[in-house]
């Protein structure tokens, strides 16, 4: 991804040289996509392989003239994952892409100084990491387990880093944004204290980027070893959730049987009354610290527009936040009830 915009350095007058002349050299885009996922693709996305370059086209030219200073990356690959997040519907698609650069733009506590190994204590806890193993529809599990957290060495906002730089390093793959991704969260040993800092602040801004403002498919969220403190939780999480998301939501209780149904469990952990052995996290994060570089790249270069102002946000900001911290407020007792 580059900080740079294609539209923003060409501003053709008369007698000057060419769009073409002016343009940098993009890479070429080279599908990766098996033929079974090219059909896949075809029949769930909408996508067409003859017409896959002339769409890529259209969604670039509406981003120049609808977003001159965006900033964003104009490659083939990186616009094709909005397209593709969007069934190929080019006002979709574009509106995401905006999107995706307001939620980063408007909540600096999380995309600044955004990197790996800034992260690297989140990783190293274990609180977020990838299985190793894809299930049976070629998606990949992101396994979460807020138990893993200790509130006192570092705020929410570093696992809500963390789950951001795990799901931009899956969503460089052909494979995953045609199938999605699937969540397994494990709540086992949440208390009440940690519960509540995830309040209906957090909860709408991290909602708000899964739903509206990230380019990726998020099939099934699988919970397991939910406390009864969940329903609190739940009941914060959910005023914000798109139904067909909502409904894609398994509540499993300490059910392993139930979770196996819906993933197998050849492809999970021991913890999980699985046969893969072990949950090792070193892999993954092994993976993601070596992805230091393209991380400095891709955020590096990320500047509010000067004509953008506050209520352009795809998530508001003071206002917002205080009249969250008013239902939080209201949604405590609640939260003790169900404790």
């Amino acid at each position: 991804m580059s900080g740079d915009s294609d539209c923003t350095r060409t501003s053709p007058s008369a007698g000057s040289p060419s769009d073409n002349e002016l343009l940098p050299d993009r890479p070429k885009y080279v599908c990766s996509l098996s033929p079974d996922l090219i059909t896949k693709a075809r029949e769930e996305l909408q996508e067409k392989p003859e017409w896959r370059l002339r769409d890529v086209q259209a969604l670039r030219d509406m981003v120049c003239k609808d977003y001159p200073a965006l900033g964003t990356c104009l490659d083939d690959a990186f616009l094709l994952r909005f397209l593709r997040a969007r069934k190929f519907d080019y006002d979709r698609a574009l509106q995401l892409l905006e999107n995706y650069y307001t939620c980063r733009r408007s909540w600096p506590e999380v995309f600044n100084n955004l990197k790996p190994s800034a992260i690297k204590p989140v990783l190293e806890s274990g609180f977020v990491t990838v299985l190793p193993r894809l299930d049976p529809e070629g998606r990949h599990i992101v396994c979460i387990r807020p138990d893993r957290w200790t509130p006192s060495n570092y705020p929410i906002t570093e696992n809500i880093r963390a789950i951001y730089l795990t799901l931009e390093k899956l969503i460089q793959s052909e494979e995953t944004q045609v199938n999605g991704i699937v969540i397994l969260a494990d709540y086992k040993g949440v208390s009440l204290s940690k519960a509540s800092h995830f309040g209906p602040f957090v909860a709408k801004k991290v909602i708000g980027i899964l739903q509206d403002g990230f380019p990726i498919r998020i099939k099934a969220v699988n919970i397991i070893n939910e406390p009864r403190i969940f329903k609190g939780i739940f009941a914060i999480i959910k005023p914000f959730l798109k139904e067909k998301i909502a409904n894609r939501f398994f509540l499993h209780g300490c059910d392993l049987n139930s979770l196996h149904q819906n993933i197998p469990p050849v492809i999970l952990p021991e913890e999980y009354g699985g046969t893969s052995g072990k949950l090792d996290i070193s892999a993954w994060n092994e993976l993601l610290l070596a992805s230091e570089e393209d991380f400095l790249h891709d955020f590096s270069q990320l500047v509010l527009p000067c004509d953008s102002s506050p209520h352009d946000m795809l998530v508001s900001g003071d206002a917002d936040e205080k009249q969250c911290d008013d239902s939080l407020r209201g949604m405590k007792p609640q939260l003790y009830y169900c404790y």
